[in-house]
């Protein structure tokens, strides 16, 4: 898309001139684009073992949004620059340096939040809420315990880059692709969709009687199907495939569950997760299950409840699927 009509005129898209441009642009929408309790940590210093792989990420990301927390690697990258290769070479040497040199990164990490006493507040306030033992421990997990995982953001998704991550990849990686406009009067708009933004649909919003699904808990794929879909693939062919799963949450699905479409209208099915595998050249998955899927419930949708009929997949844990009575008791 190259141009976006407002009410208050045409804004027309707006290449950046050069990666400290788009840097400052992530800094300024941060707050937007990757929402609340995650904090952003641009920090470009060498990492790696001297006389090994060294490299220097653009940044990280402290997600800090459910019971467990989570780091991520942050590359930027512009699309003009060619950046195929680029990435996923970066990424690899990124993942080699962060197992040789943990101490090295926690160490950043803890200067990193020392400059910047409102976000340790943050970490520190985190910390006590979730059992662990001080700002440090909490480091310590997010470096030794937490499994590796990459964020790329980029101002255009080159064709082919997310399938070239999906079958380079075991670990998790992230994309987030985000555009600038700007109107004749001079006016910026930037263009995203906020990180995680369909795992975070999946948790229950505060005030409700369902407790909140921390993302670091999630085990569990529900993908909407079609009559004919089902039949021949679902139970006939004990898959589901061209699915879209977000790189960071295809390690912890165990489990896909089948949410029948009108006239049905409910999770029907059940299956153990075999294995997640690339969908020919898509950039989505195939899910092969290790049984044939098993009958449950019915857990149907209620008409006028909080939780709407699904069109898309959801994530969720396969303890509240088994004891649900209706949608609302997941979402």
């Amino acid at each position: 898309m190259n141009t976006i009509w407002t009410p208050k005129g045409l804004y027309r898209k707006k290449p950046f001139e050069s990666e400290p441009d788009f840097e400052n642009t992530i800094f300024k929408v941060q707050e937007s684009l990757f929402g609340p309790n995650r904090i952003y940590l641009p920090v470009k210093k060498k990492i790696g073992v001297k006389g090994g792989i060294r490299n220097i990420p653009d940044g990280y990301l402290i997600d800090l949004t459910g019971q467990t927390p989570r780091l991520y690697v942050v590359e930027n990258e512009l699309a003009a620059h060619d950046p195929l290769r680029h990435i996923a070479v970066q990424i690899l040497q990124f993942s080699l340096s962060f197992e040789s040199e943990g101490l090295g990164i926690k160490s950043l990490l803890l200067n990193a939040l020392q400059e910047q006493p409102g976000l340790k507040a943050k970490c520190e306030t985190y910390a006590v809420a979730r059992q662990f033992r001080n700002l440090d421990h909490l480091l310590e997990h997010l470096v030794f315990a937490s499994p590796f995982s990459a964020l790329i953001i980029i101002d255009e998704l080159p064709e082919n880059l997310e399938n070239i991550l999906i079958r380079k990849f075991q670990f998790g990686v992230e994309v987030l692709e985000l555009a600038r406009y700007v109107s004749k009067t001079g006016e910026f708009m930037y263009q995203f969709e906020p990180f995680l933004e369909d795992v975070t649909a999946s948790i229950p919003p505060e005030g409700t009687d369902v407790p909140p699904i921390p993302p670091a808990d999630i085990d569990t794929l529900v993908v909407p199907g079609r009559p004919d879909g089902v039949q021949e693939t679902f139970l006939g062919e004990n898959r589901w495939y061209e699915i879209r799963i977000h790189g960071s949450m295809k390690p912890q699905i165990k489990y896909i569950a089948l949410y029948q479409v009108a006239p049905i209208s409910a999770i029907t099915h059940l299956a153990p997760v075999k294995s997640i595998e690339p969908w020919k050249d898509t950039g989505k998955y195939v899910v092969n299950f290790a049984e044939p899927a098993k009958a449950i419930g019915p857990i149907p949708l209620v008409k006028g409840g909080r939780v709407r009929a699904m069109q898309n997949i959801r994530y969720t844990i396969l303890a509240r699927l088994k004891s649900a009575k209706s949608l609302d008791d997941i979402w």
